[in-house]
């Protein structure tokens, strides 16, 4: 086993022995330098100084276009109506045959927005207002052009699930700021296509898997304390179930897993007494609440998600993501294979106050320069219409395209009001400064203070990793300065 992962030495056959097996106790045992028995989210050190300590990743469900929000192509309205020139070559996609359809231009209007003059399209009109904060990646890419593969590599930096999700990886490395609230929370809208493999821990410990915060009914599901039973009656059981677990632990020091299932008994009570409040949003402010858009029906519900970010971020929770369309109802999020600006312009409006809300705020209470924001999708859309004409899709959506899209980030210490990379003319694929999902999480990790080819866990005979074994173009430096 890598010694440089280990955080207790003892003999290899008495371990296996003392463990039932010893392959969960094995898993739990490869804690970083730091991790206590106790508690496997105490807060540890980066591996440099770093402004970021909080990530908040807002997930666009569904694919939105880059060419109809951040990556204007004026060559598009050149050739509308046409098929794509033989220079761009061919690719493959969900539905559609590249050589059968029209290129189709945006609807919408670019404008150049702030000091920087970013240009960002009417979409995002409240968004747009933060230009300068914004450094938009133009040249993502990935191979996966089905959902479940692109939030695949989105989330967890691999084509097939089961591996640790970003946010797993990012609190392995870093722990928690707080003691009563979960280090990782995700809140939904709806389902999500890839499943809880999306924020799940893979084959890191389960203590760093998210945690799915309501934000309708109880936040946690069974988090109330049950009818019938006083405050100070609870605290009494728990002590006392807290003291025979720890009799019990006494001669099993060695038992890491024993010692996080009782850390999440002792965190469970803690989050009785702490989400509640954490959750309840009525004592802020009414400028606050309309900020996030709460006081409109549209924007109400991802604003309420947004807001929560901030206070789950200004508790010490470490990594907090949003979803935006997960399939609730008949809505198919950002899938736009049908109409895709009619519904770009429908869940652009249910967001786009939300989140520039959200950035305001954490600007104004100080939270920016500490929290890394995070926008993107399970891909970006083709800069032709959609050929499966009765398949769900119609010459005016667009299929799904992994070859070239955008994502942005705000925050963490990083300088906005730039872009990195560009795709070609039609917006088909990331040509320049080419950021691979690998890339893109190395770069969150940097701004994190932490080296990505550093982070890795021992499992099944060797050192694994967020990046696995790339990671390269590691943007971090550059977006520090």
């Amino acid at each position: 086993m890598s010694t440089k992962h280990t955080t207790v030495a003892t003999d290899r056959r008495q371990f296996l022995a003392q463990s039932a097996l010893g392959f969960g106790a094995l898993a739990a045992s490869s804690l970083l330098p730091g991790a206590t028995l106790a508690n496997p989210l105490a807060a540890r050190k980066p591996h440099f100084a770093a402004k970021g300590k909080a990530v908040i990743f807002l997930f666009m469900h569904g694919g939105p276009s880059h060419i109809d929000t951040f990556d204007p192509k004026p060559a598009l309205v050149k050739l509308h109506g046409q098929p794509a020139p033989p220079s761009f070559g061919k690719a493959d996609f969900q539905f559609t045959r590249m050589d059968r359809v029209p290129l189709m231009a945006s609807p919408r209007v670019f404008k150049k927005r702030g000091q920087s003059g970013l240009e960002i399209s009417d979409l995002f009109e409240h968004t747009a207002q933060h230009a300068d904060d914004l450094t938009v990646i133009r040249s993502c890419y990935h191979d996966g052009f089905t959902h479940v593969t692109g939030q695949s590599w989105m989330n967890t930096g691999w084509p097939r699930v089961g591996r640790p999700s970003v946010g797993s990886w990012v609190v392995y490395g870093l722990g928690s700021e707080t003691d009563n609230l979960p280090a990782y929370v995700v809140m939904l809208d709806g389902g999500i296509k890839e499943g809880t493999p999306a924020y799940g821990s893979g084959f890191l410990p389960a203590a760093y898997q998210g945690t799915v915060l309501r934000t309708e009914g109880p936040p946690i599901l069974n988090v109330n304390r049950p009818a019938g039973l006083s405050e100070n009656e609870q605290k009494r059981m728990f002590g006392l179930l807290r003291d025979l677990n720890e009799q019990h632990r006494a001669p099993r020091a060695d038992d890491t897993e024993l010692a996080a299932r009782i850390a999440s008994y002792e965190l469970a009570f803690k989050m009785q007494m702490s989400v509640p409040s954490v959750a309840d949003i009525s004592k802020e402010s009414a400028a606050t609440r309309k900020l996030y858009g709460l006081d409109q029906a549209m924007t109400a519900e991802f604003g309420t998600q947004c807001l929560m970010a901030r206070r789950l971020v200004e508790s010490g929770v470490r990594f907090v993501q949003l979803y935006s369309g997960g399939k609730k109802g008949s809505e198919v999020g950002w899938d736009g294979h049908n109409e895709c600006d009619q519904n770009h312009q429908f869940m652009a409006a249910k967001v786009d106050k939300p989140i520039a809300g959200l950035l305001a705020d954490l600007k104004s209470r100080g939270l920016l320069e500490s929290t890394v924001v995070l926008w993107g999708g399970d891909f970006g859309r083709t800069p032709f219409t959609d050929g499966a004409e009765g398949g769900g899709g119609n010459r005016n959506g667009r299929d799904h395209n992994p070859y070239g899209f955008s994502v942005w980030l705000a925050g963490g210490g990083s300088k906005g009001g730039r872009v990195i990379g560009a795709t070609d003319d039609i917006g088909l694929r990331a040509q320049e400064d080419k950021v691979t999902m690998h890339d893109l999480h190395a770069s969150i990790l940097h701004l994190l203070g932490m080296d990505h080819k550093r982070l890795t866990y021992f499992y099944q005979g060797r050192d694994f990793r967020l990046t696995d074994v790339h990671g390269e173009n590691n943007l971090g430096p550059r977006l520090l300065t």
